[in-house]
């Protein structure tokens, strides 16, 4: 085994923890949301959408958090060799949270009221990302049903990427409250910007993981 690839492999061992890291803000801020929706203390801002109609965010939050960290585990490389059929269970559980996790959310952005300082920038960005996340993990089952390990891999990363965008966007709100101001489009930008960064680091990971495997195996080929 090759120094780079004792790093390589050594560094794969905390993806996971990072990912889950990523998700712990609207993790905490959802645990508290449904805390509050099942007669907890109040400590989130008033959201009165919510308030006349909290089924759908009970759904969503219920879904994305076990989705998020359980998902997480799914890109160690090493679980995945170690231990194969956990990782087949857990992705039997992962695909119908994540469908969940994606129409819940297109169900919010088409049914609820339009969110005060938002625009249609946003609203149009929520109604691509709910859908590019279904039609991923659809795909995502498509390929490995067929055997097509690096597809199935490719689409559940950018489905991930998609679902954490919350997480992200604790980090571009920040910037854009420092930079940009509060305007309308300032705020769609910023939320936008987090599923961009995302899934710019997803294809990364992606076309990073493909090049390794035909190193490692120079007569595999895959698209």
């Amino acid at each position: 085994m090759t120094d780079s690839t004792t790093t390589r492999r050594a560094s794969a061992r905390w993806v996971p923890f990072a990912l889950v890291a990523l998700s712990l803000v609207p993790s905490l801020t959802g645990s508290l949301r449904l805390g509050e929706l099942f007669g907890g203390p109040h400590v989130m801002p008033y959201n009165p959408r919510i308030e006349a109609s909290p089924l759908p965010v009970i759904v969503h939050i219920a879904s994305v958090i076990p989705y998020a960290i359980l998902g997480a585990f799914q890109f160690s490389p090493g679980l995945r060799r170690s231990r194969p059929l956990w990782h087949r269970m857990a992705g039997r559980a992962l695909v119908p949270l994540g469908l969940v996790v994606a129409i819940s959310g297109l169900w919010m952005t088409l049914f609820y009221p339009t969110q005060a300082g938002t625009g249609v920038l946003l609203y149009g960005v929520r109604l691509a990302v709910g859908t590019a996340m279904a039609a991923s993990i659809l795909l995502g089952l498509a390929a490995i049903r067929r055997g097509d390990v690096s597809h199935h891999l490719a689409w559940m990363t950018r489905a991930y990427a998609l679902a954490l965008g919350a997480g992200t966007q604790a980090f571009t709100g920040a910037v854009r409250d420092a930079l940009l101001g509060t305007s309308v489009l300032a705020f769609d930008a910023s939320m936008t910007a987090a599923w961009v960064i995302n899934l710019a680091v997803a294809e990364y990971a992606i076309r990073r993981s493909r090049v390794v495997r035909r190193r490692l195996h120079p007569a595999l080929t895959s698209g």
